[in-house]
């Protein structure tokens, strides 16, 4: 059964319940999306071309937006061709989160795994889906698709990864060590109300995170002086996030390592990585990965993200096209 697609667009759902991993069940869970493109069926009413998108730690599903270059008429997703489904994550505001539900410090402690099911429950209850055509992210997002695909295996054709990693050690491990200890310290953290003291927190966590925002080509590039400005600007947009939802995610960081299970992947990988990545390094994060995923095609480029913050993607669209190809419906 072919259904209403009114569902095209961004909207809300809400879960009569979600249980974690950890057997700790919410009930009426706000699940925030985003959806664009074109659904296309095959005779059953079964959707045979929805790409699911995940975010990176400072996204939202509106992120999707930053693939205008990719999704536009004739690119490699373009949208007429593609049902592209972008979920903002859990533990992420506007879908189900320490700030939106108020639980704060007592919201329970998730995973990876709890991220995928949560997107794997929409799917199944809002569109009906229970095979998707592909996964692709960026960063955080990139824990995502690699879980589902060693959890799931079946589930998908394939999957795309750009700037991410399989598991958390070292840099990367001390980086996040470190925010959780800057948070952990903060004196109001366990307080009722949010308070100078939280906010001055956050300031610490995002300069720190700023640290490896750009390339290392590009920061060299810029004066002592454009750094400040942008790293104030950054900081800036970080006091509008909540404290417990920059904790909570950054705790899935923490803890997380999938090297085992990657050999249980199916589907095809075109993966990504940036070689002057300051947090993900191409030579431990990505190249691995061709031996690590069997059938996996590894792709290192160059950065050409500019001083906002946006990166190129058009670099990448000779790959995108050449391993789509085999997925046209």
């Amino acid at each position: 059964m072919v259904f209403d697609e009114s569902f095209l667009g961004y909207g809300k759902y809400e879960f009569d319940e979600f249980k974690f991993e950890n057997g700790d069940v919410l009930e009426n869970v706000n699940v925030e999306y985003n959806i664009t493109g074109t659904p296309k069926y095959d005779d059953d009413g079964n959707m045979v071309n929805a790409v699911v998108y995940f975010h990176n730690f400072n996204g939202s599903c509106s992120s999707v937006n930053d693939l205008y270059q990719i999704t536009a008429d004739g690119a490699p997703f373009d949208k007429n061709e593609y049902c592209i489904i972008s979920i903002t994550a859990l533990g992420f505001p506007e879908s189900c989160s320490p700030s939106t539900t108020g639980l704060k410090y007592n919201f329970p402690k998730y995973t990876v795994l709890d991220v995928v099911n949560f997107n794997r429950q929409f799917l199944h209850e809002f569109l009906n889906i229970n095979h998707v055509l592909g996964l692709c992210g960026i960063g955080l997002g990139g824990y995502s698709i690699y879980t589902w695909a060693c959890e799931y295996p079946d589930e998908m054709d394939f999957i795309m990864v750009c700037d991410s990693s399989y598991k958390t050690n070292g840099y990367r491990y001390v980086i996040t060590r470190a925010v959780d200890s800057i948070i952990e310290s903060s004196d109001g953290f366990y307080d009722e109300n949010y308070n100078d003291s939280l906010s001055r927190t956050l300031v610490s966590v995002y300069k720190l995170l700023y640290s490896f925002y750009f390339s290392k080509k590009v920061f060299q590039e810029m004066s002592n002086d454009e750094i400040d400005v942008l790293m104030d600007d950054y900081v800036d947009e970080g006091l509008f996030t909540d404290i417990y939802d920059v904790k909570f995610a950054n705790d899935i960081i923490l803890n997380f390592n999938i090297e085992e299970k990657l050999g249980d992947i199916k589907a095809r990988a075109l993966i990504f990585g940036n070689e002057d990545d300051l947090y993900y390094s191409s030579e431990e994060d990505t190249l691995p990965l061709k031996n690590l995923i069997e059938n996996s095609q590894v792709v290192l480029y160059k950065s050409s993200r500019d001083h906002t913050g946006h990166e190129d993607y058009s670099v990448m669209f000779d790959e995108f096209r050449e391993f789509l190809k085999d997925f046209k419906k």
